[in-house]
């Protein structure tokens, strides 16, 4: 499949890095706002670089992976569906589900597939903890409790303001790998209630040529979130830019018979641990699903290798839209103080076997 990418900033390199290793995808083009920047960074991968207009109406590009601002995200891709192609897009799907919903309806009408990310879901690591949660390692799931942190993108980032405006902020940005492994393991969210605030520090990007420019803050910067899935399962989330350091467990799946140590979902194949009931004593678990030395643009390969063979891909839009919709709610219920149904109910996604290839299994 015909790869055209619009948004060449620092995700597109990650994207580019992986290509190469899959034989399902061909990288044809790339566009940017900053046409000379889509030039030069099309030189440097041996492809056209082009504005975004003449991409999206190009023959020779199948699919349009999206890889611009979270503002963007809509409107490109409602663009390029118009244009025949099929999308595969950076998380958040949209800024709201009011943007989303348009999104995946053109796509239906037309045909045409809408995949997101996060891939990550797709690796070794969360793949072989689902697993273990399917084959009963735990005995049966009660709870699961997240607490991601840092003390702000600004501090790495040399261009960081995107995150502090609305489509970012801890929750839209880091929030999709874990619910989104949430909803892998557990099916979906029914209901939720949370609270968000955030702090008046004055925050400076720290690196690059924009060093010390303040950053404007818009969004809430520490959000924590009860979330009920339909299964019965009840989990605590916590995402902040707030937290210095931190003793807090990244990921645990509470069962009747164990503790599920999970892998940080913002990677790959890292190692899934437990802890069973009569030891309480972690143990490592070995590699048993998922795609093995995975990276970004595995989702895409699944994604076009589905269409080929004409199966479901396993980051689907409709589960990128349950997940945004979870956030929307999660911030309604923080400025409402109210308990928030969620109404969408995408559908689990297929496993992957061990030693499966995104772009011919």
């Amino acid at each position: 499949m015909k790869v055209g990418v619009v948004g060449v900033g620092v995700i597109s390199q990650q994207y580019f890095d992986h290509f190469p290793s899959l034989d399902g995808l061909e990288l044809t083009a790339v566009a940017d706002l900053d046409v000379d920047r889509a030039r030069s960074i099309g030189a440097t991968q041996g492809v056209r670089g082009t504005s975004v207009d003449e991409l999206l109406a190009a023959d020779d590009v199948d699919v349009v992976l999206n890889l611009t601002i979270p503002a963007a995200h809509a409107e490109v891709a409602t663009r390029a569906l118009t244009a025949g192609k099929h999308v595969y897009g950076e998380k958040p799907l949209a800024l709201s589900t009011e943007q989303a919903a348009p999104v995946l309806e053109l796509a239906n009408r037309a045909g045409l597939r809408v995949g997101s990310a996060p891939d990550t879901v797709l690796g070794t690591g969360i793949q072989t903890a689902r697993a273990a949660l399917d084959d009963g390692l735990i005995g049966t799931p009660v709870g699961a409790s997240v607490a991601w942190s840092a003390a702000g993108h600004e501090l790495w980032h040399p261009a960081p303001a995107f995150y502090y405006q609305p489509g970012g902020g801890p929750l839209l940005d880091m929030g999709p790998y874990y619910l989104t492994s949430l909803v892998t393991f557990f099916g979906p969210v029914v209901r939720v209630s949370g609270s968000g605030t955030r702090s008046t520090r004055e925050r400076t990007i720290a690196t690059g040529p924009n060093a010390g420019t303040p950053i404007p803050v818009d969004v809430d910067t520490h959000v924590v979130a009860i979330l009920e899935h339909e299964s019965g399962v009840v989990s605590t989330v916590t995402v902040s830019f707030e937290v210095w350091a931190t003793r807090s467990p990244l990921f645990e799946v509470y069962g009747t018979a164990g503790t599920l140590g999970v892998p940080d979902p913002n990677r790959f194949s890292d190692t899934v641990s437990i802890a069973d009931a009569e030891t309480r004593e972690w143990r490592d678990l070995p590699t048993s699903a998922g795609y093995a030395d995975a990276g970004r643009g595995y989702g895409l390969a699944d994604m076009a290798h589905a269409i080929a063979t004409d199966r479901a891909h396993r980051a689907p839009g409709e589960l990128a839209f349950h997940v945004l919709e979870i956030m929307e709610a999660v911030g309604t219920a923080s400025r409402e103080h109210v308990v928030v149904e969620v109404r969408s109910r995408p559908a689990r996604p297929e496993t992957v076997p061990l030693g499966a290839r995104p772009d011919t299994w």
